[in-house]
């Protein structure tokens, strides 16, 4: 329980941002996208299955959300959907700092990362945008998540490697490309329909002229 508050505490006050607060507290619109993102991420994540306590298998698209919303705002709105999935008691609340962390900074850290990295060193064109910022980010979000997560319930002595492998791990395979194709999805219909939801992606560098 103590480690829990901490972890929470720790991760709300890190991604605590004056500015960004602000903005959230006066743009209707900004209000509208983080709040409706924060009731899909806690819907979808509530659909899931496991077959052991804490290895939980879900969708995440938390690359979408950083796009979106960008890193601090994704990060309160996974926080937030965590805290809800732990009171409905579709999350242990013992592993909650373990899925926070795992699910929530790890992937927004790795995406943003991503993005960073591509708008510097490729070339700025919408596909480019898309197939790397969303489809691949995507799928290597989910991908450390669930290594993330492998390694401490082993390392911690939870649970045996070859149970985590066997019913855990191994379903990488089967989720890394559906987790890489909704964000990817999701990255394509909001810069056509409504780029100026899209924190990250700015007509200028990306459309014109291209």
């Amino acid at each position: 329980m103590l480690l829990n508050l901490i972890v929470f505490v720790a991760v709300a006050y890190l991604a605590y941002d004056k500015n960004t607060l602000r903005l959230l507290l006066t743009e209707k619109p900004k209000q509208h996208l983080f709040f409706g993102y924060t009731a899909l991420l806690t819907i979808l994540w509530s659909i899931q299955a496991s077959i052991y306590e804490g290895l939980e298998v879900h969708f995440l698209w938390m690359t979408a959300c950083t796009l979106f919303l960008g890193p601090r705002l994704a990060v309160y709105a996974g926080l937030i959907a965590t805290l809800i999935n732990c009171l409905l008691g579709s999350y242990q609340w013992d592993n909650a700092y373990i899925q926070l962390l795992s699910g929530v900074c790890l992937p927004v850290l790795v995406s943003y990362l991503v993005y960073v990295i591509s708008f510097h060193k490729l070339p700025r064109h919408f596909f480019i945008y898309v197939f790397v910022c969303g489809f691949f980010a995507g799928a290597l979000s989910i991908g450390l998540k669930m290594l993330a997560i492998s390694s401490i319930f082993t390392l911690t002595g939870q649970y045996a490697w070859d149970v985590v492998f066997d019913n855990y791990l191994i379903l990488l395979v089967l989720l890394a490309f559906p987790e890489a194709l909704l964000n990817g999805m999701t990255m394509t219909i909001g810069i056509i329909y409504v780029p100026s939801w899209v924190r990250t992606f700015y007509d200028s560098q990306y459309l014109d002229d291209k």
